[in-house]
Formats: C-alpha cells, structure tokens, sequence
C-alpha cells in the first residue's frame, strides 16, 4: 500500500466549491428500478499538508435531500430514515489516503444518523485548472456504497414476490470542484 502525495494540488486548502460540485446518490426501488437523488447543501475542504499529504473534511446538510418528489423527500427526512430533526448534518473526516492504479482511495470516518462508519472512497483526481480569474480550481470524482442498515436506517418495507421497496445499498457519487485559498 503506497501512501499518495498530491503532487499536483499545491500545499494549502482547497475548499468545495458547491455551486460547480455534485452530491448525488441512487437507490434501489421495487428491486427492478432506482430512485436518484441530491443532497443540495454541503461545505468541505481539501488540505495539502507542506509534505504533500491530502486530508478532506465535508459536511452534508442531511435536510437538502432532494429526489424530485416533495412527499418522499419528506418520509425521507422523517425518523423513519434519517430523521433530520435529531441528525441535521452527516460528515466524512478522512483518515488516509492510498493510490490505487491510476486512482485513489480515500479512507475516513463518515457520520450519518448518528453512527459513525469507517469508509473508503474511490477517488479519480481530474486535475488542476488556472480558473477563471479567482484562482486555482482542482477536480475530483468519487464514490462508495453504503449499506444504509449500517447508520440505522433499517426500515423494512417486503414485497410479497421478494425483495423489498427500498434496497439496502446506496450508491453515493461525488463530483467535486475545490477552489485553492489565498
């Protein structure tokens, strides 16, 4: 296992820019079809140690969950599932980072509902842009399958032909562009 050193990001944060980065996620439903989803709100950063090593801390307003149908965001934000009201905000601290082929992965502790998993992320950097007149802007592309039981999200809702409404995996993607700090 090699320890990465972003050798392309320079020393410093790197903050998430949200509005050119994307949270998303798919779901199960009915066994045969997704449900697609955003979460709209979210704050991070990307800190380059002076020895080259990357570490990410991100925050996710768990209440912007957005799926395109009101009655369900609200279920979804309801106890039944995330239960907002107690658990506003989900975070990932990482913990490490390795390079794996021409990617990384990136270990860290996420926080959803309360519980705290030890996960990792497969992370395809994009590379570094001059921007646009505000400085440096990097891009990422990462994502990890949870099993929502593992944060407490166990409702049980079983089709009489087998399989369950809501699958158990959640696929999370992120698309991240981190403008360099002066």
């Amino acid at each position: 296992m090699t320890v990465a050193v972003a050798t392309d990001l320079t020393t410093g944060t790197w903050a998430i820019d949200p509005l050119h980065s994307s949270i998303s996620f798919s779901v199960r439903h009915l066994v045969v079809s997704k449900v697609r989803g955003t979460f709209e709100k979210f704050s991070g950063e990307i800190t380059v140690a002076e020895d080259g090593t990357p570490s990410v801390s991100a925050e996710i307003a768990v209440d912007s969950i957005h799926t395109g149908n009101e009655q369900r965001d609200e279920h979804l934000k309801s106890a039944d599932y995330f239960d907002v009201e107690k658990f506003p905000v989900a975070t990932f601290v990482s913990t490490g980072v390795t390079q794996k082929g021409d990617g990384y992965v990136v270990d860290g502790d996420f926080t959803l509902k309360g519980i705290t998993k030890p996960v990792s992320l497969n992370l395809v950097f994009d590379g570094v842009n001059p921007g646009m007149g505000h400085g440096a802007v990097a891009g990422f592309e990462a994502s990890v399958v949870l099993n929502r039981k593992e944060f407490g999200i166990d409702i049980d809702m079983p089709l009489e032909t087998g399989g369950a409404v809501v699958g158990e995996n959640i696929t999370i993607t992120l698309n991240i562009e981190a403008l360099k700090q002066a």
